[in-house]
């Protein structure tokens, strides 16, 4: 049995680890908050059963709408990692979104992994779109201006084709039934050579039904070429992602989805839309393979790299803090201070304002410290605190308290 070193060990556990949890999602309860000096921040994840350390770095933190707090729910878009120093795996922190909206992107970003690992955003599974289609289907609200500015185009550029209408409701409870319901119908008794499906623009809320994975299996499922035109411009719903074609408004959808004819001009003008129909798909082929990649740590966060080195950082800072050399040097004055004030209790002036005295020999200067030392008539001369007393030694008693005279 091979003998691991921790270090050793600590990387076998972090290779295993880092590159199957490289993009997730994760909700839960901020606690244990700190903000750094530095400008990252730490915390915990936890619901009712566990917990995970987290930390959102400066670069990323100055996107928040505003600054965490503990308590707050949360949804967090990141990658685990391993922290060697500590062996302790984290989650790093990319986005983080408060809940309310927050859970309906983290809806939408594990459906759309869903699919995407089923392959029905794949190019090879998209249709090509007939050239002159003569049968348009449409499913939309049959009120409002997107079934007008639909109409509107294709009156203007094109004759003699048919459009049908299948009304349904675009938002709210039971419209993902309705949209599907509609695709279903359409494929079913073969009413048209391309479909359009869509609405205007709106909150995510408001587009929520065609998010909605019931909507993207009947779009996926169709035979008949479809065209998603969700909301403006930079509207994303799922059903865009699994059509054929995604327009960016529905007037753009009617305009891909007719072409001019009878001419010259409108059969380059025709070339021209098929050209931008190929072109299209090959954009979304690359931006699916972009935003792949941008989501790989090493490429859509310098913290993928930096984050160990960043944190080890931190750890020293603190300890830096706790070793401060002003808190040393205040608590050697303090300590200095104290042994001054001990001697100086100590010094024989300030023994002497007590009451006692200190005496010496006339004759040979010196301190006395024995009566033994005393004889009868001996010159003396005793030190007190505030001056000096000549006397002469009367009589000389040992061992006796008071006995001493002069």
């Amino acid at each position: 049995m091979k003998t691991f070193t921790v270090s050793e060990l600590t990387f076998a556990i972090k290779s295993l680890l880092e590159p199957n949890f490289r993009s997730i999602c994760v909700k839960g309860e901020i606690s244990n908050f700190k903000l750094q000096s530095s400008g990252h921040l730490y915390f915990s994840l936890k619901d009712a059963g566990s917990q995970i350390s987290a930390v959102l770095f400066k670069g990323n933190a100055a996107a928040l709408p505003r600054m965490p707090k503990e308590g707050d729910q949360v949804v967090a878009l990141g990658e685990i990692s391993l922290y060697a120093p500590r062996g302790q795996y984290q989650i790093i922190i990319r986005e983080l979104q408060f809940l309310g909206v927050g859970e309906l992107l983290l809806q939408l970003h594990q459906l759309k992994e869903k699919l995407q690992l089923r392959g029905w955003f794949d190019p090879q599974h998209k249709k090509p779109l007939p050239g002159l289609p003569r049968k348009i289907g449409i499913v939309t609200s049959p009120t409002g201006a997107v079934i007008q500015d639909i109409l509107n185009v294709l009156t203007r550029r094109f004759a003699g084709f048919q459009v049908i209408l299948n009304p349904v409701k675009v938002q709210g409870e039971g419209a993902a039934v309705e949209i599907a319901q509609a695709i279903q119908d359409f494929n079913k008794y073969n009413l048209a050579d391309v479909l359009i499906i869509g609405r205007g623009g709106g909150s995510i809320e408001d587009l929520w039904a065609f998010n909605e994975e019931i909507v993207a299996k009947a779009i996926f499922e169709s035979r008949i070429p479809i065209i998603s035109a969700v909301g403006h411009e930079t509207d994303f719903t799922i059903a865009d992602w699994v059509a054929d074609v995604r327009a960016p408004t529905p007037s753009a959808a009617a305009e891909i989805v007719i072409a001019e004819k009878a001419s010259l001009l409108k059969f380059l003008n025709h070339a021209e839309k098929v050209c931008h129909q190929r072109i299209s798909q090959q954009i979304s082929q690359y931006r699916q393979r972009t935003f792949a990649l941008q989501k790989h740590p090493l490429l859509s966060s310098p913290y993928g790299i930096l984050s160990p080195l960043i944190q080890r950082l931190d750890d020293y800072t603190r300890q830096l803090e706790l070793l401060n050399p002003s808190d040393k040097i205040a608590e050697g004055w303090d300590r200095l201070k104290r042994v001054k004030q001990h001697l100086k209790s100590l010094h024989p002036q300030n023994i002497l304002k007590k009451g006692y005295t200190i005496l010496f020999s006339e004759k040979e200067n010196s301190i006395i410290l024995s009566a033994k030392d005393l004889q009868p008539d001996q010159k003396i001369t005793a030190l007190l605190h505030d001056g000096k007393v000549s006397a002469t030694v009367n009589q000389v008693t040992e061992n006796g308290p008071g006995n001493t005279f002069f």
